[in-house]
């Protein structure tokens, strides 16, 4: 009997709020293991929840379906969803009290993750370990705060919340976005600060989170240009040397968009693609531009992909389902939207 095609090392987009024909055959492809959905790809809830269930069913082994969905400015899914406060918002609320701001990131975590999980996401790329410098914009309020011990236990009550929904945490953005003021979506950033202050600071809430058992990480498209001539997510360096054996990380790696121009150092999409995966990663994401992916898909032939990194990829399926009884009549979410209504006021 022949066995069920694994999870491939690439996560790929649609382009519409249902699967087109063409969406089918290439989510059919050996080298595809995920979809992320993004704003276009909403309409309501149940619309999404029939794309998800679509999308689970194309595969004996179904496709992770996934979503950048932190809170704040980066909310993929906005009609019919519970609006998350950003991170610096908790960041703030704890600093006031630190036990009720430890609380209300766990329940504010499981609300979001409960929310998702009941229209069929696998996970979100979150939360973001980034320390906020105060230089960059891009990172800005996603960061809970400028101290690294708060972004270290507001992540660790996060990623708990997240835990309790059954769904697993990719802290990002591997080993720390923060200090940089470009965007790496537009630029090619370069943090020039030693790998000792690095470790000391920025790497602080990974280690952290590593060490309480999260199952994802995402690196930076940065050049740290005093530790590698490649930025993390490409980079040998940090992902097998430092992240693997100096801080023991055993789960997947999933590369930042590859279509970013962060990644353009690299070269074409596919010579991305190739140094994403070759450096460690175990799944590389291709957003936002189809023909990048057909491009990546028709070049890469097969990928020598291990059964250590196919493991490390079926890790981050859900462990459990939504609450019972529905999810917007549990007490749990009452109190998780109070919690939010309390720090908008």
């Amino acid at each position: 009997m022949k066995s069920p095609m694994p999870l491939g090392p690439l996560m790929i987009d649609i382009n519409g709020i249902e699967l087109s024909a063409v969406d089918r055959d290439i989510l059919k492809h050996p080298l595809v293991g995920g979809v992320i959905l993004f704003s276009r790809n909403y309409e309501s809830k149940e619309q999404v929840s029939v794309l998800c269930d679509e999308i689970h069913a194309l595969r004996e082994k179904p496709l992770l379906v996934a979503v950048d969905h932190e809170g704040g400015r980066v909310q993929r899914f906005r009609t019919e969803f519970t609006s998350i406060p950003s991170m610096q918002r908790l960041g703030e609320h704890y600093e006031l009290n630190h036990e009720q701001g430890l609380e209300y990131a766990s329940a504010i975590a499981w609300l979001m993750a409960a929310e998702l999980r009941q229209v069929g996401v696998d996970f979100s790329f979150a939360p973001v370990l980034d320390i906020n410098y105060g230089c960059s914009e891009v990172i800005g309020d996603r960061a809970f705060s400028t101290n690294k011990k708060v972004v270290a236990v507001l992540a660790e009550a996060f990623h708990r919340g997240l835990m309790a929904a059954g769904m697993a945490a990719v802290g990002k953005h591997f080993p720390g976005h923060g200090a940089v003021a470009p965007d790496s979506h537009v630029a090619i950033p370069v943090d020039k600060r030693s790998l000792d202050e690095i470790t000391q600071e920025d790497i602080y809430p990974f280690k952290q989170l590593i060490q309480a058992g999260i199952k994802g990480v995402m690196p930076a498209h940065v050049i740290y240009s005093q530790v590698d001539d490649l930025p993390a997510g490409f980079s040998d360096i940090w992902l097998q040397k430092v992240l693997r054996h100096q801080l023991g990380f055993q789960g997947a790696i999933f590369s930042d968009d590859l279509t970013m121009q962060g990644a353009s150092v690299i070269g074409g999409y596919e010579e991305r693609a190739q140094q994403a995966l070759k450096a460690g990663g175990d799944m590389a994401l291709i957003c936002n531009n189809r023909s990048a992916a057909e491009q990546v898909i028709d070049r890469l032939g097969e990928v020598k992909q291990g059964a250590s990194s196919v493991q490390r990829l079926e890790s981050m399926r859900p462990t459990r389902w939504p609450t019972h009884p529905p999810l917007h009549e549990s007490g749990k979410w009452l109190k998780a939207m109070r919690i939010i209504e309390s720090l908008s006021a």
